[in-house]
């Protein structure tokens, strides 16, 4: 094979594989505008989910047959970065946790009603699409309900904690009348190259979708949910993976595809321990200096006590986080080479959500920029949210987190679709993280009390570690883990465990972000260490952030390369 058939082929497996995963994903697909998966739901039936595994891995192998020495240095980053993307996507279509998870933070419950946030409906065959996708969303439902249906009798029943939450929430969603669902929104929207017929049944269509198929399907599955689930459901003390049948082996599989590393769940556990010994003293330090506290038991109490470091209004937290995005924006320039071109706006979580969700989150943007990208905030309960966190956390989910390493991803035309829009978990989270302290480095934060955020952010995050192998690794309970947080982070208790709710629902992520944020600062100190003087940090980023997000062994390799 010469070397030009040998990228052909590379080039075409790769663009297989991200077929793949937009039919694995339809609502990933929608939300960076990808074609063509508008009208779609994500498959349930176990015979999909294989199909789709059984050519991913038929990809993998046609991968394996590419000659290394045929390929230039960037596509034999492509091929190694294909196989690990592949090797995860299989490790998670295994996992299968839909099957067993009933999820109060990604159900149908709130997956379909914030499609409405995304999902475009500008033109007639828009229209189509979103008709088309309402209507399966019926169906869907039914096909999830008798997967989990199937599970408790196999012996793998969901989560009670978990179950009693989505049963609260469709609770809340049945008690409104149609008029008011989100999922009729899009009706109500300007089409003003419409003509009135194509309007009218636009909104019949949605409404008959709604109340002829989606409304009765969440009510059986909150008959499900409430009468057969609940009943059956593991209690706390039994919230892992390890608690069913070939728990550990698929827990095993995922940390490996979250974190892009071999580490056991063992090693992992051992590195949030050590983390969290190191955090402890900086959060005491912090204490001491800041608010006169003598230790970190009394830190924490006096960081949870004090109402004046809390916000006393919604409005608060979300003009904290807008005046934070600003200065980062106007800073980034000095610390960045290539800066993205898609602009980030922030954007209050829906009421349907923000009850059971975690304090916040990114949304891609539209890869045709027809939709920025978006900083989700929860403004619920915002006595319970400290003012000294708030400026870590948009950092974190914005800029220059999230958002500058998302859009400057979309951004990079020249390569393969899966790198530009690839999920590699401890890249994407350990930049986040990452980003928290590099803010700090920038000059972004207001105050000196915000030095307690960043300090009890990492902890929080070197935390997950510790609670996530613990539940679904070692055999914690659900309580275990939230008195681990609760001594060891500056969280607010209903964070906490709206985090270990997380953790329990959606194991293996949340120990990318340490692991990742970990890898970033050791390639940044060795590089400083090889280059000297010649060490540029806006050289370092770019390298990091022009890659497209790769698994941290292949990033190490191309960091090595480059910056020498």
């Amino acid at each position: 094979m010469n070397d030009r058939d040998a990228a052909t082929a590379l080039n075409e497996i790769a663009g297989q594989f991200w077929e793949a995963c937009l039919e694995a994903d339809p609502f990933m697909a929608t939300g960076i505008g990808a074609p063509g998966h508008d009208a779609e739901l994500p498959p349930i039936e176990p015979e999909q989910l294989h199909a789709i595994e059984a050519r991913m891995r038929d990809q993998r192998a046609a991968a394996v047959t590419i000659p290394v020495e045929a390929l230039s240095d960037d596509d034999r980053v492509t091929r190694q970065a294909l196989l690990a993307a592949i090797d995860a996507s299989v490790a998670f279509l295994q996992a299968d946790p839909a099957a067993y998870t009933i999820n109060p933070m990604g159900g149908p419950q709130v997956e379909f009603l914030n499609l409405v946030d995304y999902q475009a409906v500008e033109t007639v065959e828009q229209a189509r699409n979103m008709v088309d996708r309402w209507r399966g969303m019926g169906p869907s439902i039914d096909a999830l309900t008798k997967r989990q249906r199937a599970s408790i009798r196999d012996g793998r029943p969901p989560v009670r904690i978990l179950a009693e939450r989505v049963r609260d929430e469709l609770d809340a969603l049945l008690s409104q009348p149609d008029a008011d669902w989100r999922l009729l929104a899009p009706a109500a929207a300007p089409h003003e190259t419409w003509s009135d017929t194509e309007r009218r049944r636009f909104a019949d269509d949605l409404a008959a979708a709604v109340g002829d198929r989606i409304r009765p399907a969440f009510e059986r599955y909150r008959s499900f949910v409430r009468d057969e689930a609940i009943p059956a459901a593991r209690g706390d003390d039994a919230v892992g993976l390890s608690a069913l049948e070939g728990g550990e082996r698929i827990y095993r599989a995922v940390a490996g595809a979250h974190t892009s590393t071999p580490l056991s769940p063992e090693e992992l556990h051992r590195i949030g321990l050590a983390e969290i010994e190191r955090i402890d003293g900086e959060l005491a330090d912090l204490g001491g200096r800041l608010l006169g506290t003598d230790g970190l038991e009394e830190t924490l109490a006096q960081l949870r006590s004090d109402p004046a470091l809390y916000f006393s209004a919604g409005d608060e937290i979300e003009a904290v986080a807008r005046r934070s995005l600003a200065r980062a924006q106007a800073a980034v320039p000095d610390w960045f080479g290539r800066l993205a071109a898609t602009p980030c706006e922030v954007v209050a979580m829906g009421a349907h959500e923000e009850e059971h969700s975690t304090i916040a989150y990114y949304r891609d943007p539209a890869a045709d920029g027809s939709r920025p990208g978006r900083y989700f905030v929860n403004r619920s309960h915002p006595e319970t949210r400290p003012r000294y966190e708030a400026e870590a956390l948009a950092f974190h989910e914005a800029v220059p987190g999230h958002h500058l390493q998302v859009a400057l991803a979309q951004e990079l035309a020249a390569l393969p679709d899966f790198r530009r829009y690839g999920l590699t978990t401890a890249y994407v989270e350990g930049w986040g993280l990452y980003a928290e302290r590099l803010a700090d480095e920038m000059g972004l934060y207001s105050r000196d009390l915000d030095s307690i955020g960043i300090a009890s952010f990492d902890a929080w995050r070197a935390s997950r570690l510790v609670v996530d192998t613990g539940m679904h690794a070692l055999g914690w309970p659900r309580s275990r883990a939230i008195a681990f947080m609760q001594e060891h982070t500056a969280l607010g208790i209903n964070n906490i465990a709206n985090e270990v709710d997380r953790y329990i629902a959606w194991p293996g992520q949340a120990l990318a972000y340490k692991i990742g944020q970990l890898e970033l600062l050791r390639l940044r100190d060795e590089a400083r260490q090889r280059l000297g003087d010649r060490f540029d940090i806006r050289a370092f980023h770019d390298t990091v952030l022009l890659t497209g997000a790769l698994p941290l062994n292949v990033l190490r390799e191309v960091v090595e390369r480059r910056l020498v």
